[in-house]
C-alpha cells in the first residue's frame, strides 16, 4: 500500500494523537495522520509541544497489529527515533537519540515521539505513534522555546526542505522492517540505537514523574530500558526524562 493510500491530511487539529483516539474505530490499521497545524500538541509527561508552522511534520501512526498487547509495542517508540535518524542522516546531518526516544542533532531537539495504547475495557484496541519533526522554521521562532534547546532540518543544513518527500521516506522505512521488529522486539534495532545514544558512560539525572534520579547511565538492556548505576546499586528505568 503506498502511503497516498495510507495519509489522512487535516488541515488544523488540537492534536494528531488525540484525533487518532477519537476515531480510532474508524481508521484502518497503517492509518497516517498528518496535520497542517497542531494547536494542542503534546509530548511526554504531558509537556507542549510548539507548532513551528505548515512545513514542519506533525503526524500520528494508527497501529493495530494484533488483538492483544504485546511487550514490544513500548518500544515502537525506540524503533521510530532509530528510523527518523537513519532518514536524517540521509540530509547529511549527524543525529543522536536521548532515552527513550527524543531525537537531538549537536545537542538540540529537532523531534519528539509520543505512544499512546488504547484499551477499552480488557480489550487492546489499537497503539498511537505520534511524532513532531522540526523541518523548516527560523532562528527566531526556536529561540522562543525557553525550555529546551530546539533546532529544525533546514537550520542545520542550510536548506528548505520537502515536507511531503521527507515523510514518505520516513513512513515507507518505518513499514519496510516493522513486521519483523513486532517479532523480534528491541533486539532487532539495538545495534544501531546504541551507536547513536549520546547519554552512554555519563553522569546524568532522570526526572520520573516527580522524582529524580541521579547517577551513570550504565546502560541499555536487552527490553531497551535504562539501567542507572546509583551508588553502585543498579536501577532499571522503564521510562524517565534525562534532564
Amino acid at each position: 500500500m503506498s502511503l497516498r493510500e495510507k495519509l489522512k491530511i487535516i488541515e488544523e487539529v488540537d492534536s494528531t494523537n488525540l484525533y487518532a483516539k477519537r476515531n480510532l474505530a474508524e481508521l484502518d490499521d497503517g492509518t497516517v495522520i498528518s496535520a497542517q497545524r497542531q494547536t494542542n500538541g503534546h509530548g511526554r509527561f504531558d509537556r507542549a509541544w510548539v507548532d513551528l508552522g505548515e512545513g514542519n511534520i506533525f503526524m500520528s501512526l494508527v497501529l493495530k497489529p494484533s488483538d492483544s498487547c504485546s511487550e514490544v509495542f513500548p518500544n515502537l517508540t525506540q524503533y521510530f527515533s532509530v528510523i527518523l535518524c537513519e532518514i536524517l542522516e540521509e540530509y547529511g546531518v549527524i543525529p543522536q537519540i536521548k532515552w527513550p526516544n527524543d531525537v537531538l542533532i549537536n545537542g538540540k531537539k529537532i523531534a519528539g515521539i509520543l505512544s499512546e495504547t488504547v484499551v477499552q475495557g480488557q480489550k487492546f484496541k489499537g497503539f498511537i505513534l505520534g511524532a513532531g519533526i522540526n523541518l523548516n522554521a527560523c532562528e527566531k521562532s526556536v529561540s522562543q522555546i525557553k525550555d529546551k534547546e530546539v533546532t529544525a532540518l533546514n537550520l542545520e543544513t542550510g536548506k528548505i526542505v520537502d515536507k511531503s518527500e521527507f515523510l514518505e521516506k520516513l513512513v515507507n522505512k518505518f513499514f519496510k522492517n516493522y513486521d519483523e521488529f513486532l517479532q523480534k522486539g528491541f533486539g532487532l534495532i539495538e545495534n544501531s540505537y546504541m551507536r547513536r545514544a549520546c547519554f552512554l558512560g555519563k553522569e546524568i539525572s532522570v526526572k520520573v514523574f516527580n522524582e529524580t534520579k541521579n547517577g551513570i547511565a550504565k546502560e541499555i538492556n536487552d527490553c531497551g530500558e535504562l539501567v542507572l548505576l546509583e551508588k553502585d546499586k543498579e536501577t532499571i528505568l522503564t521510562m524517565g526524562d534525562i534532564l
